[in-house]
């Protein structure tokens, strides 16, 4: 497969919907078509027509979002994935051996707790946790056989930011790799790889999906040799995305731009009403002043994102129902669509982390605040919180 850097010469917003998908050249089809095939035919043996052999390898739906990708976090080389965990599979299995040691947040995703302590732990990969928004506290954790640091900003479900550019100071003065698990703000809003991380991961079942429709993964880099390891790994894993799913990606990628201003926009309204709540005692949103991470974020993002969490002063329970009142606000697990969900992290997305050192708040709401009318989602959860 070629190399997918792509020069940064036009704005996000045109290459969300045109990089790596040029016109049909047989039939000047403006959407990239869904190559829904597992072969190819082959002109002698060998004889590949553009480099496709087997859909588990490539297939030219898949190729069109990973060049997009690419060119979305101004990197070398993007893979797309059957889902973000695969995604995260496939960079842990092609960078580490047994022996090795990772940082991790200490309120990163339940899912990817549970990949490090109940999979990768199995295997001889060492592990332990640091407060990724303090510097210190993640250069006190790196250790000789230390090989990554792995990071979420925001963090999921505490909305946790963390400073990328310093971050990459230490792992380069260490000499270990920066991930940045980029879900929460997208490339839209956030680009990781320019501030000196080396790998980027993505869950595109959420914002770059979009619609609720798909689950997906994605990994980007800027270094191609660790991108050909990681292709390498993707293909001999298998865990790729199908195209239908792909070709769904690409399509929610096309309106990303409009709907995270939007997101953002809506999310800032009802993270001002909440702080101003009686029942609610403490809102994680980072374009609140008063976020402890505000500053940061407001420097290395282009605004603060969809995502709020809040806790409820009368408890678990009192959080809980509030989850259940709430009606334009789906109960439901994920994020990122245009429609609103709430979710009790506790009993729900982090159960996998409780009793750990990420354990989360039992007083916890997490929203995902779509694009509906702001006025409608405010009065909806004003009545949810009585």
């Amino acid at each position: 497969m070629s190399d997918q850097h792509t020069e940064r010469h036009q704005s996000f917003e045109t290459l969300a919907i045109h990089a790596g998908q040029p016109a049909d050249a047989q039939t000047g089809a403006v959407v990239t078509p869904i190559y829904q095939v597992s072969t190819y035919k082959q002109d002698g043996v060998g004889g590949l027509r553009g480099g496709y052999e087997y859909s588990r390898s490539a297939n030219p739906t898949r190729t069109a979002l990973e060049e997009n990708l690419a060119a979305l976090e101004d990197g070398r080389r993007g893979l797309a994935f059957a889902s973000g965990l695969a995604a995260e599979d496939c960079l842990l299995r092609t960078v580490l051996v047994p022996g090795d040691h990772v940082v991790i947040p200490n309120d990163a995703y339940g899912g990817t707790f549970r990949l490090f302590s109940k999979v990768v732990e199995r295997w001889g990969v060492q592990w332990s946790v640091a407060d990724t928004s303090d510097p210190a506290a993640v250069r006190a954790e790196l250790r000789p056989n230390t090989k990554l640091i792995w990071v979420e900003t925001p963090s999921n479900p505490l909305l946790g930011i963390t400073d990328i550019a310093a971050l990459a100071d230490i792992a380069r003065g260490a000499g270990v790799r920066l991930v940045v698990d980029n879900t929460f703000a997208s490339p839209y809003l956030q680009q990781p790889l320019a501030l000196g991380a080396d790998v980027v991961v993505h869950s595109t079942t959420k914002y770059m999906g979009g619609h609720s429709d798909v689950v997906g993964g994605a990994l980007v880099t800027g270094d191609a040799e660790l991108g050909e390891q990681l292709a390498y790994h993707q293909n001999a894993m298998g865990a790729v995305a199908g195209p239908f799913d792909a070709w769904l990606v690409m399509r929610g990628i096309k309106t990303l731009a409009v709907r995270m201003d939007r997101h953002s926009a809506n999310a800032t309204r009802i993270a001002e009403m909440l702080v101003n709540h009686p029942k609610v005692t403490q809102v994680f949103y980072p374009g609140l002043a008063g976020h402890a991470g505000h500053e940061v974020a407001a420097k290395q993002m282009r605004a603060f994102g969809g995502m709020i969490s809040f806790r409820v002063a009368a408890g678990e329970e009192a959080a809980v129902e509030v989850c259940n009142r709430a009606k334009l606000f789906t109960l439901g697990e994920s994020l990122g669509g245009v429609e609103s969900l709430i979710e009790h992290p506790g009993r729900m997305t982090h159960a996998s982390v409780a009793g750990s050192a990420l354990e989360v708040p039992s007083d916890l709401v997490r929203l995902s605040v779509g694009i509906e009318s702001v006025d409608d989602l405010l009065a909806d959860l004003t009545e949810a919180l009585g």
